[in-house]
């Protein structure tokens, strides 16, 4: 939690809580599923819950903004980022059920109001959204081919709506495509750790 707020210092009272409470919950799923790998439950608050939060330092969600969290996997980015901002509503799908299960225990826990876990896969969400999140679940121009139908043309935030996901490496070949309208940051310009060198946030207006 102290490398949480070294970056995000203004948590109120409840959203530290519940940032706290996903240390024993990932730890006993984990247990019983594989959700995270196993050898990387110890670095939960660097490799997944900072990392899900990066998505906040590229774009600052205005009230009432509907964010879709495709194949969330356990619940990342979207549980860190439901937390982080309570005004905007996050669905997260995923086509494994096991997961979006704990996705959803983790999310009732913690008394997260605006989560919708749902077991969907990324071709059969037919519902409108101002951004769709995600991280390294495939490559970019699929991914935007995939979500284009469920992006909003009613525009609310600063950012225009679109794509915002988390890749590692090399990320040139897949932002190519877009090269005229890709935004990309790399982590290590937000985070000091040495883990985040050579991690990217990627944005893609739609």
């Amino acid at each position: 939690m102290k490398q949480i707020l070294k970056y995000f210092p203004n948590l109120s009272a409840e959203q530290q809580q519940q940032l706290a409470a996903l240390n024993n919950l990932y730890s006993d799923w984990n247990a019983k599923i594989n959700v995270i790998s196993r050898k990387d439950i110890d670095n939960l608050y660097e490799h997944h819950v900072l990392h899900s939060m990066a998505i906040a330092k590229m774009a600052n969600f205005t009230p009432g903004t509907r964010i879709l969290d495709f194949g969330t996997g356990g619940g990342f980015p979207g549980i860190p980022l439901a937390i982080l901002f309570p005004e905007c509503q996050f669905k997260l799908i995923d086509g494994t059920g096991k997961k979006i299960r704990v996705a959803q225990t983790v999310s009732d826990a913690i008394g997260l109001k605006n989560c919708q876990p749902e077991h969907l896969r990324g071709e059969d969400e037919k519902g409108k959204y101002d951004f769709v999140v995600s991280r390294a679940v495939m490559p970019l121009p699929d991914l935007i081919k995939i979500v284009r139908k469920n992006i909003l043309k009613e525009q609310r935030n600063a950012l225009p709506n679109g794509v915002i996901c988390l890749k590692g490496g090399d990320v040139q070949a897949e932002t190519h495509p877009f090269r005229r309208i890709v935004e990309t940051e790399e982590l290590s310009s937000w985070f000091s750790e040495e883990w985040f060198k050579e991690k990217h946030c990627i944005y893609v207006p739609v």
